[in-house]
């Protein structure tokens, strides 16, 4: 089977759209399908069902292929940190880990609010990304509640296996884009790991709103597009998943189940 890759557009909000939308029309022009990260109430702006455009440009992406996914719910948070490994996670690697510390039933609610948006509109919806793909244990037990097929990690996509999820190797490159050493500092460690990546079967392309604002990280986005188009297939991770199955089998003969995958914040800095 030939190797793939999936192009996935984090924070995807009625704020964030405006500077993905020239991206998106190029992987169009391309024939690239985008899986979009969807923030149901970006930094409680208002939830995306209340801007009737930008559904319509979500639409017309799903039209084409693409693939709407449930990223977290307001993409903030607000509650304090514990002790230092947990104020690195969510302060320096990055500061919107929404998912990283709430409870169970918080993080219940959250998804349940987040999917009945979707359901309205009528967009299917088999994934969950956490924001800073930080998932804390209460938010562990309530995703485990819900009929979702993945959930990812920054190396890691989280395919469900019965009662457990199933670990399928499929590193994401990121980039840190706020500051110009930052910027220098993705290229380089992001260019390795395309060079590294060759033999992996999957390999996730992940933009954000700021890499757009900045010319170095679109040209390298667009230009490792291009080149991986040339020796791999575009789909969307809920397309990659199907393409993989069966999923991988334990040395047992079992399905390898991971209970929970390692929380972890953005490979790259603080984006």
């Amino acid at each position: 089977m030939k190797a793939l890759f999936s192009v996935v557009l984090h924070d995807v909000a009625p704020a964030t759209w405006p500077l993905y939308a020239d991206f998106a029309a190029r992987a169009a022009a391309l024939g690239v399908p985008l899986t979009l990260l969807v923030v149901p109430d970006y930094h409680g702006q208002g939830t995306f069902d209340r801007d009737p455009r930008f559904c319509a440009a979500i639409e017309r992406e799903l039209a084409r292929g693409g693939e709407a996914v449930l990223h977290g719910y307001f993409h903030a948070d607000e509650l304090p940190c514990r002790g230092l490994a947990d104020f690195v996670r969510r302060r320096i690697l990055t500061h919107e880990g929404e998912f990283a510390a709430i409870s169970e039933s918080e993080a219940q609610a959250r998804l349940e609010r987040g999917l009945a948006l979707f359901s309205c509109l009528g967009w299917p919806v088999e994934g969950f990304v956490a924001p800073g793909w930080l998932l804390g244990e209460g938010a562990w037990r309530a995703l485990a509640g819900f009929p979702l097929r993945y959930t990812s990690s920054p190396r890691r996509v989280y395919g469900r296996a019965g009662e457990g999820w199933c670990p399928i190797d499929a590193p994401s490159l990121v980039w840190s884009a706020r500051s110009g050493w930052r910027r220098l500092a993705s290229q380089a460690v992001n260019e390795r790991w395309l060079r590294r990546s060759a033999n992996r079967s999957w390999l996730r392309l992940g933009l954000h709103p700021v890499d757009m604002r900045h010319e170095r990280s679109r040209r390298f986005w667009e230009r490792a597009m291009r080149a991986l188009l040339a020796e791999r297939m575009p789909c969307t991770k809920g397309e990659a998943l199907r393409r993989l199955a069966p999923l991988p089998q334990g040395g047992d003969g079992g399905v390898l189940v991971a209970q929970q995958p390692q929380a972890a914040g953005h490979a790259v800095g603080a984006l």
